[in-house]
């Protein structure tokens, strides 16, 4: 189900999928605008070539097929528009898609357009907004996404090893992101399912607009890049260096256009001075929540507030007192006392020093100092084996905690087989021999009594049957 792929030069692994059986999602009336092609007086330049592109002023297309032998052809009409002219994939939705013919911006696996005013350093980012007008076929199996590489330096001609930002304006054919869905977002006016994940040397975050749509005009990208950096999954010392936009194709994918693409860039956020006069004071920020514990410290979470002018950083009350402030979505409170209620509130403000009104609290007690776990703590691990295709398969283990809270949490099994695992998500996932360690991360470890998580993972191989994992908390 899950497959590892990277697109375009050089051909190495790239991210995992997953897929589901889902109805094809609909245009959402928010972002929706009509379509009209794009009349052009150029004459249409095309490439049947899959590692071909066509130069588009500022930006450049790619035919970028690298998981098919089928012939795929890709035309440019003038301006930035460009089709899908020749495809008729048939790649099982179950593994890679075949590929992405996309347009882009900035600095491509070395191979940079002229003008794009990329790399921007992420804490140097004034501004990034985009719009797109596509065209969608109502068969076959694809997405239609952007792709926003993030490196720990201002280009590569390799892989990144930053972050990988998927923002999904829709897909059909049941086609999922890599990784798991780990909450929901509002950054720039949408609803987001946000779903994350850890490849071998590069995060991923996918924004998937709920509802879906064919077109969005003036996107602030920004505030899902600010978004992304809260939620930990953006260094905000990386650099961005590459904006695309294009349809993953796993079937069919013959008539899929853009009609229309921009994507603007511009350093200056951080010293931008706040219009004269603004007294609009942010949103009330959403969603506080508890989202760990340890005996001395507590970790918040909690909805972005919006702002007509930007929400400049956040503060955060215990009990009515300032303990701190954030710029992202996410503060660890600590010295605090073992086993003590704590109750918390954040408010929003802008570069204007305007602020909003006190989020709902969020309540919870720090664990305890140490000593026996009681009668029924610790955790209890299922697995269960999501897609299997005979050389390979997908699995999830779901961990639960006892009658008590825990801290963190690592879960063991052997298998009977030849199964190797070949990535994982949302935990951190080792094997020797047949032997497969799993242990949380920072953001999951901690679990109510009683409450659960998962992770998953891909592998090859078979046999063995299904393995019996255990769990061990602390």
């Amino acid at each position: 189900m899950t497959r590892l792929f990277r697109r375009t030069r050089p051909r190495a692994p790239h991210r995992a999928w997953r897929t589901r059986a889902a109805a094809v999602l609909t245009a959402a009336a928010t972002v929706l605008l009509p379509l009209t092609l794009a009349q052009s007086a150029h004459a249409a330049t095309s490439t049947c070539d899959p590692e071909g592109t066509i130069a588009a002023g500022a930006y450049i297309v790619q035919a970028n097929e690298w998981n098919s032998t089928l012939q795929q052809c890709v035309s440019y009409s003038g301006g930035t528009s460009w089709s899908v002219d020749t495809a008729n994939f048939s790649t099982s939705t179950s593994g890679a898609p075949a590929t992405y013919p996309s347009i882009y911006k900035g600095c491509h696996w070395g191979d940079c357009t002229s003008g794009s005013g990329l790399p921007i350093k992420i804490s140097d980012l004034g501004s990034a907004t985009s719009s797109w007008s596509t065209v969608q076929p109502s068969s076959g199996a694809y997405d239609v996404a952007y792709d926003l590489w993030i490196n720990s330096t201002p280009t590569t001609v390799g892989q990144p090893d930053g972050t990988e930002i998927m923002i999904w304006l829709n897909s059909r054919g049941g086609v999922q992101p890599f990784g798991g869905k780990t909450g929901t977002s509002t950054a720039a006016g949408h609803n987001w399912d946000v779903w994350t994940g850890q490849q071998t040397s590069w995060k991923i975050i996918s924004y998937v607009l709920q509802g879906g749509a064919t077109s969005v005009s003036g996107l602030d990208v920004k505030a899902l890049i600010n978004d992304a950096v809260g939620r930990g999954s953006v260094n905000p010392a990386h650099y961005l260096i590459d904006a695309e936009a294009g349809f993953e194709i796993w079937q069919g994918g013959q008539g899929l256009a853009t009609t229309g693409f921009s994507f603007d860039a511009s350093t200056g956020g951080g010293t931008t001075t706040p219009p004269a006069g603004d007294t609009q004071p942010p949103s009330t920020p959403t969603g506080l929540t508890v989202t760990g514990t340890t005996a001395s410290s507590a970790t918040l979470s909690w909805s972005p507030a919006t702002d007509d002018t930007g929400v400049a950083g956040y503060d955060v009350y215990r009990s009515g007192k300032l303990v701190g402030t954030a710029t992202g979505t996410t503060f660890t409170d600590t010295g605090l006392s073992a086993s003590t209620a704590y109750t918390w509130t954040v408010t929003a403000h802008d570069a204007a020093g305007n602020t909003s009104a006190a989020s709902a609290g969020a309540t919870a007690t720090t664990a305890s100092g140490g000593g026996t776990p009681p009668a029924g703590a610790g955790c209890t691990a299922s697995y269960t084996v999501s897609s299997d295709w005979g050389a390979g398969y997908t699995a999830n283990v779901t961990v639960t905690a006892g009658s008590s809270a825990v801290h963190g949490w690592k879960v063991g099994w052997t298998y009977g087989g030849s199964q190797h695992i070949t990535s994982a998500w949302n935990a951190t996932v080792t094997q020797s021999g047949t032997a497969v360690s799993a242990s949380s991360l920072d953001w999951n470890g901690s679990l109510g009594a009683g409450t659960s998580t998962s992770f998953g993972f891909q592998g090859t191989g078979s046999g063995g049957g299904v393995p019996t994992p255990t769990c061990t908390a602390s």
